[in-house]
């Protein structure tokens, strides 16, 4: 259920807490914490979120006298407008994006530091991840989003924890799919992702600190593992290329499907229906546990913000319980804090928490942009016979290590 934040005290609470160091301070030093009440705070957001932080904006300046002018951008081209425009100082104040391009906006030094304080420990510790880069936390983030098998349980009851028990449970449904999961013919790492981590294939390697390096880490036996049973699954027509997500999506809308891995998206869609499902964890398909990337959606400050005091004083609000459930309530995805989506009185929101909190943070090195293109399309190729596993696969890796080394 929607609902405002309380008024005053929120507010006075957040300053109280950045005063005594608790709060979320930006590196920008400053002795005072009250912004220019003429000042006025610019913030980018996409199609999809442009609603949601007006909403929140509105909330902040009844508290605190700051404006906001919250600007609607493409999601397509967005980062990089913002790229662009910082060191013109034509941009934003803050913007809201996902966390995976936070490695790409510290390499072009667009982004500020932000020091969490004392309020990093009310956050996920998959969040606390997503906002740091080489050391440093950036930002502060809102929301954590993943996919998750989704069970129609006027076909099963079952919650299987293996890949092998799901396959099986969904035959006794007696229906098209047992299980579908869209591929495409351009492949999906995305979906497919916590099926590859159950072989002990994450993408890269991390450093000692649990941050992502650039070196790949699915060339191993793990990954040759998991392409191996991409061709078993294509051969036993279980996945194709020919499932999109539409094709997915519109089967389990029609009961055809006794299972799917899929996101929020499509299963607010899936209750809008009239359907009864569950979210359930991602069965493991080897033998480590299944691991779905985690995206983290958070605000960032430009590093040539004209008003820190007042994005500092934006920050302290986003930090706090209260505004957290209301981008919650306005987005229809789990809270960043575990303490706020646990208190949700919407199970589905509940249970994806649940699951993000046992994923793998989505990297965000700017190496990245050099996997999905060769990683998406081996797997569709292996599925299709087109290239076999083990010297696919074996290609893809160099192809992928080639193209980081060029860059």
């Amino acid at each position: 259920m929607r609902r405002g934040i309380a008024a005053l005290g929120v507010f006075a609470a957040a300053t109280a807490l950045a005063a005594c160091n608790n709060g979320t301070t930006t590196s920008t030093p400053s002795s005072d914490n009250t912004a220019d009440a003429a000042a006025t705070l610019t913030i980018w957001a996409d199609d999809t979120r442009f609603s949601q932080v007006e909403d929140l904006a509105e909330d902040f300046t009844t508290n605190t006298g700051v404006k906001v002018n919250v600007v609607q951008k493409s999601e397509s081209d967005m980062d990089t407008e913002f790229t662009t425009q910082v060191p013109t100082g034509n941009g934003p104040d803050l913007i809201v994006m996902a966390h995976d391009k936070l490695g790409a906006l510290v390499a072009n030094g667009v982004v500020a530091p932000v020091d969490l304080g004392e309020a990093k420990s009310n956050f996920a510790d998959v969040a606390v991840k997503a906002v740091t880069y080489n050391g440093q936390t950036y930002g502060v983030p809102y929301a954590v989003e993943s996919v998750a098998l989704v069970r129609n349980n006027a076909l099963t009851q079952d919650s299987p924890t293996t890949y092998e028990d799901m396959l099986a449970s969904g035959k006794t449904a007696a229906v098209q799919y047992p299980f579908i999961i869209q591929m495409g013919d351009k492949g999906d790492p995305y979906h497919f992702y916590g099926f590859q981590t159950s072989f002990g294939a994450p993408v890269f390697k991390t450093n000692a600190d649990g941050e992502y390096t650039s070196e790949l880490a699915m060339g191993a036996s793990g990954g040759t593992d998991f392409a191996n049973w991409l061709k078993a699954q294509g051969d036993a027509g279980v996945i194709s290329p020919s499932i999109t997500g539409d094709i997915a999506k519109q089967a389990f809308l029609d009961g055809k499907a006794a299972y799917t891995v899929t996101g929020p998206w499509n299963v607010a869609a899936f209750r809008e229906a009239g359907m009864d499902v569950s979210v359930l964890p991602i069965p493991s398909a080897g033998s480590h546990a299944a691991q779905p990337f985690v995206g983290v959606q958070m605000f960032y400050q430009s590093a040539k913000s004209a008003n820190p005091v007042a994005a500092k004083q934006f920050f302290n609000y986003l930090a706090t319980p209260e505004a957290q459930e209301k981008m919650q309530d306005l987005g229809g995805r789990a809270s960043a804090m575990p303490s706020v989506s646990a208190k949700s009185d919407d199970q589905d929101i509940k249970d994806f928490a649940k699951v993000a909190e046992s994923g793998a943070l989505a990297p965000a090195v700017p190496a990245m942009g050099s996997v999905w293109n060769f990683w998406g399309q081996t797997e569709a190729n292996i599925v299709t016979g087109t290239e076999t596993p083990a010297d696919g696969w074996a290609t893809m890796v160099t192809n992928i290590n080639n193209a980081i080394a060029s860059k």
